[in-house]
C-alpha cells in the first residue's frame, strides 16, 4: 500500500493545497496526497487556484476542497508546510517543515515560485520515499 502524505498548513487555503495538487501530479506513483489544516477558510486561493491551472492545467477547485486535519485518513508522513509559530499537530510515522512563505496577497511571481519549489520537494520526497530513505 502506498503511503498517505499530508501538507498541513493552519488555513488549507494556498500552500498545502498547491502541495496536494502537485503531489498528485508527480508522486501519485509513489504516495496518496492530502491537505489539511486546522482552521478553514471560506475556499482555496484563487491566486493558488490561477497559478496551477496556468502552470500545471489542473483546476484545483475541481478535485480539492479545504479541510480539517480531523477529515483525514491516518497518515504515515506529515510535511508541514511552514506556519512559524503554531503548526497543527498530526500523529504519523514520520514528519518534516518545508519552511515556505506563504505567498498570499503577494505577486503572482510569487506563487509561481512556491509552486516550482514544492514540485521540486515533491519529486524530492518521492524519490526519498521510493528509495526507502524514510522509514515508515
Amino acid at each position: 500500500m502506498k503511503p498517505k502524505v499530508a501538507f498541513i498548513c493552519v488555513h488549507n487555503s494556498c500552500r498545502s493545497q498547491i502541495a496536494e495538487a502537485i503531489g498528485r501530479l508527480y508522486g501519485s506513483e509513489v504516495f496518496d496526497s492530502y491537505s489539511a489544516g486546522t482552521e478553514i477558510k471560506s475556499g482555496i486561493n484563487k491566486d493558488a487556484v490561477r497559478t496551477i491551472k496556468k502552470l500545471y492545467n489542473v483546476d484545483i477547485n475541481q478535485i480539492q476542497h479545504v479541510k480539517l486535519i480531523d477529515d483525514l485518513p491516518q497518515i504515515d508522513i506529515v510535511v508541514k508546510m511552514g506556519c512559524n509559530v503554531a503548526c497543527p499537530f498530526l500523529p504519523s510515522k514520520y514528519e518534516e517543515d518545508w519552511g515556505l512563505e506563504d505567498p498570499t496577497g503577494k505577486s503572482d511571481e510569487e506563487f509561481i515560485k512556491t509552486a516550482k519549489t514544492i514540485e521540486e520537494k515533491i519529486k524530492d520526497l518521492a524519490k526519498r520515499i521510493e528509495n526507502k530513505e524514510i522509514k515508515l
